[in-house]
């Protein structure tokens, strides 16, 4: 019986953009939109002592182990989950186990792809002057809180316009992951990963000509 072996799977142009897209993939809008949120309302820089003893004993082990099982699986032509957990644990149920990681994954994606739509949203926004005449908090967080539809007000009635740019994210990201690694995924972090470079030094430096806040208006982050 001849052996077969599994098919060469397509491969990094280059070993610096693996790391801009590994990057990439652990440094996300959390990190910009919800990390700042939660560091401020819990204790500032004491927040960051937890943060990193998470990190160093949660974080980088389960990313080792991650890229552990990838390359086992990968060895024997796998790259979902239900494959590799099957040569990891040679029991019947192993697969269907495995199955959560695609399940899981997926779930959080169109969940993400959402949270990513924002940030076009607001962008088309901008340029729009949609919002250029709200000046308070609680002016943006009605803003938002009509765009998602939790409420009804003369900015979004419905969620059409919030639909309307999942979709226009989903379709980009979908057409992005279908062009494979090197045509698809490493051409948008050869582009990507510099800008997103440049506009966190953009904000740090905003930050800094920001002024000093009035303490008769102070933000109350809930």
């Amino acid at each position: 019986m001849t052996q077969q072996y599994p098919q060469p799977r397509e491969q990094w142009g280059s070993r610096l953009v693996m790391i801009l897209a590994m990057a990439a993939n652990a440094v996300g809008l959390g990190n910009f939109l919800r990390f700042p949120v939660q560091c401020a309302a819990n204790g500032g820089g004491a927040f960051m002592i937890p943060y990193f003893v998470a990190f160093i004993l949660l974080g980088i082990p389960l990313m080792w182990i991650e890229w552990g099982i990838g390359r086992f699986g990968g060895k024997y032509g796998h790259g979902t989950t239900p494959g590799m957990f099957h040569y990891l644990w040679k029991h019947p149920i192993a697969k269907y186990v495995g199955a959560i990681g695609i399940a899981v994954p997926f779930l959080l994606v169109v969940y993400y792809n959402y949270i990513v739509s924002w940030t076009l949203a607001y962008s088309v926004f901008s340029f729009t002057g949609k919002y250029a005449g709200i000046t308070s908090f609680q002016g943006m967080a009605d803003f938002l809180a009509a765009y998602q539809g939790k409420v009804s007000n003369g900015y979004f009635p419905t969620l059409a316009t919030a639909f309307l740019f999942f979709m226009i994210t989903h379709v980009c990201m979908m057409w992005v992951i279908s062009r494979g690694v090197t045509k698809g995924i490493e051409r948008l972090v050869r582009i990507a990963m510099p800008l997103i470079i440049v506009f966190g030094v953009i904000l740090v430096v905003r930050v800094f000509f920001i002024g000093t806040p009035n303490p008769n208006f102070p933000i109350v982050i809930s």
